[in-house]
């Protein structure tokens, strides 16, 4: 049911961002991948249309607001319409309040929030006079519970939360959801360096630090599949979703229910 549908992935040239753009390109879904990483955007691109992806790379700096409206504008002029909007593009920093530099909290918070606010400000008018679209916002566990060291991206998300919320409030009679995927822990190469990094310094194996910091917190123990994630947004961007939205669809292997 995605065929065809026009899609614009942020933070898409890796992770979980490029996860879910193979997964909509394979569902025959038109994809427009952005990502400020303009090399590894179009790498990423010339991977995808090699195996026959309807797709296009646009480089863009989410904290940037012209860039954003290009983004759109750019998207809708290619493809005549906008169908699907994934806010994705994201950092993550550790540190204290005390110790968190302003300028880092400010930069995390137009990335994660403030951005995701534009890329719907300019899709929306687009959505409401197709009276159709779907739009879902990366948020995180991080939105729901607190993490000490995490101000910004806790606050960036919980934030993403509350937008979703109005996004799905002011496109409700215009066939538009909008819902926030809350991923835990997801296995992908950068929690399984920072698991590593966690096992050098304390000089075990990452296995143990699975077995003995991470899993005592997961009910399921184990990590979250990436692919749950994209077979999820795939779900909320179909019309057996129209009447989920407004809500935080949590995929955490039950961290957040203790």
């Amino acid at each position: 049911m995605l065929k065809n549908k026009i899609t614009i992935i942020t933070g898409a040239a890796s992770g979980i961002g490029l996860h879910i753009a193979q997964g909509y390109l394979k569902k025959n879904a038109k994809v427009i991948l952005s990502d400020i990483n303009e090399e590894g955007l179009q790498k990423v691109v010339a991977e995808e249309k090699s195996k026959g992806g309807d797709c296009i790379g646009i480089k863009c700096d989410v904290t940037k607001e012209d860039e954003i409206k290009n983004l759109i504008m750019q998207s809708q002029k290619n493809y005549g319409r906008i169908d699907i909007l994934i806010n994705n593009a994201g950092l993550q920093h550790v540190a204290n309040i005390e110790d968190f530099p302003t300028e880092k909290f400010e930069f995390m918070i137009k990335i994660m929030l403030t951005a995701a606010f534009i890329t719907t400000k300019y899709a929306f008018p687009i959505m409401k006079e197709q009276n159709f679209g779907r739009i879902i916002n990366m948020a995180s566990i991080n939105g729901v519970i607190g993490f000490a060291g995490k101000s910004a991206y806790n606050s960036a998300k919980h934030g993403l939360i509350g937008l979703t919320k109005v996004t799905a409030l002011e496109g409700a009679l215009k066939g538009i959801t909008a819902n926030a995927i809350c991923p835990g822990y997801v296995d992908t190469p950068l929690v399984r360096g920072q698991m590593a990094d966690l096992a050098k310094n304390r000089g075990v194996s990452i296995e143990q630090v699975l077995e003995e910091v991470l899993f005592p917190l997961i009910p399921q123990k184990q990590l979250v599949d990436i692919n749950d994630i994209v077979e999820l947004a795939l779900f909320l961007s179909s019309e057996h979703a129209k009447n989920i939205t407004g809500q935080s669809m949590i995929i955490d292997g039950g961290y957040t229910i203790q």
